[in-house]
């Protein structure tokens, strides 16, 4: 049986690979990322006052645990055109430990 993603872990991750980058706390700052505060569930390129690139815009991409995961290995593959200068995160128990830490840390 899988084990269970870790918020924790996912804090650990998004503090060494995102935080540089994005806010998660509501009416958190946008930094060289958009904040990432309620986008569970919302259709990307939509974060008010951010500048977001036409691809990421026109993605129609709605962010859920499925596409975030897909997304994080590879931002630049899942959107062509984005520009996010991130490589991705290639282990998968990384990447779940993140969405469960973005879940819980950037929901309503």
């Amino acid at each position: 049986m899988a084990k269970k993603p870790s918020e924790k872990k996912g804090a650990k991750v998004f503090k060494t690979k995102c935080s540089q980058c994005h806010t998660v706390e509501e009416g958190g700052a946008h930094k060289q990322g958009p904040n990432l505060y309620g986008f569970f569930g919302r259709q990307s390129g939509q974060a008010e006052g951010y500048s977001y690139s036409t691809a990421n815009k026109k993605s129609g991409i709605m962010w859920g645990e499925d596409t975030l995961f897909d997304y994080l290995e590879n931002p630049k593959k899942y959107i062509k055109g984005t520009k996010m200068v991130f490589a991705g995160i290639k282990k998968p128990a990384e990447r779940k430990d993140l969405i469960a830490y973005l879940k819980s840390t950037c929901s309503p």
